[in-house]
């Protein structure tokens, strides 16, 4: 009786360490820098201190688009390698911009422009354009005025299709 105690206690320990080196690798993923151009080192535009960018977003947003960036079924969309294509169209910045998960965050809009920035060299740095600007505090602040609601994922949608006819530049 006692050595099946021990036993299950033994394995109750590894199944405990098996979730936490589980929740430590999905960590490590998010917590990748962003990939800024220059190479490793280099300073990522609009983004003044990674390491805080990272945790905003891990404590603001991946409960929703996951550490990989590629959403949950019914409550958020894939972002990975895929977020970036939105500034390559009219509306697709303000877009992003203007989400329900951006647009009402309880970050403050210099923080959460630091996100976006940080979010957009991490989850997609293949298709941010050459002439990309990051965006500001006072961008966030006029563009949070007016989240969309029901409609963005109607507004999502139409912006795919301008994407899809978009040429890459």
């Amino acid at each position: 009786m006692r050595r099946n105690a021990k036993s299950r206690g033994a394995v109750e320990a590894a199944v405990r360490s098996a979730a936490v080196l589980g929740i430590m690798a999905a960590l490590a993923v998010s917590a990748a820098p962003a990939q800024a151009p220059g190479g490793p080192g280099a300073a990522t535009p609009g983004v003044e201190n990674p390491r805080r960018a990272w945790q905003d977003w891990t404590l603001n947003c991946q409960g929703c688009h996951r550490p990989d960036g590629h959403g949950s079924a019914g409550a958020a969309p894939d972002i990975a390698g895929s977020v970036a294509r939105f500034l390559r169209v009219d509306g697709g910045r303000d877009y992003l911009g203007r989400v329900p998960g951006v647009a009402t965050s309880p970050l403050s809009s210099r923080d959460l422009a630091e996100v976006l920035n940080w979010m957009l060299w991490r989850f997609d740095p293949a298709d941010i354009p050459a002439n990309f600007q990051p965006f500001t505090a006072e961008e966030i602040d006029r563009l949070r005025t007016r989240p969309l609601r029901n409609e963005a994922s109607q507004v999502r949608r139409e912006l795919l299709k301008k994407i899809d006819r978009t040429p890459i530049r």
